[in-house]
């Protein structure tokens, strides 16, 4: 078992019956999934070599294969095509999931630049976490001698909490910086 669901179910699940009065250890929220995305649209574009730099990195940070997203329909004003490759996308679970969080908020959030904590305004009204890098450069397994092509990734947390601030709560207990109002 991975060490933050031991810290969950001995330290987050008691608090938490303790702060919202939950009755019952299964009420207690939980996260659910993580979920990375890859946007390459335009830039496919300009360098056809990113589609496989960006898989690449995608497997290197979550240990598996992403699956490609494709356009629903055609926008011409973007250059889109029905079925185009615009981006890229894997979902974490379980082991992996906790694994992927605990390197997030020990190793990956301290050695971003400037960072001084989670603002309020990354979480969206049921309580799901949106982060966004510029770089993917900041992840450990990434070596910056390897890398051609400088991206982004967004990381979204997914939690089924029933209010903002009771996942808030849960990532704050998670040990997640997360900035005071």
């Amino acid at each position: 078992m991975s060490r933050l669901k031991e810290i969950y179910k001995k330290e987050v699940v008691p608090k938490m019956k303790e702060i919202f009065g939950y009755k019952n250890d299964l009420a207690v929220p939980k996260i659910e999934k993580v979920t990375l995305n890859i946007g390459i649209g335009k830039m496919l574009e300009k360098n056809p070599k990113i589609l496989e730099e960006a898989k690449n990195t995608l497997i290197k940070i979550t240990g598996q294969i992403p699956i490609e997203t494709k356009a629903k329909k055609s926008i011409s004003g973007f250059k889109v095509k029905k079925g185009k490759v615009v981006g890229l996308k894997v979902t974490l679970r379980g082991k992996r999931m906790y694994d992927f969080i605990d390197k997030l908020i020990n190793v990956t959030l301290p050695r971003t630049r400037d960072f001084k904590g989670i603002p309020l305004s990354s979480f969206d009204k049921n309580g799901n976490l949106s982060l966004g890098f510029r770089e993917q450069l900041i992840f450990p397994e990434i070596n910056p001698q390897d890398v051609q092509i400088i991206h982004g990734l967004q990381v979204t947390i997914t939690t089924n909490a029933k209010t903002k601030k009771e996942s808030i709560e849960l990532l704050r207990l998670f040990g997640f910086p997360i900035k005071k109002e």
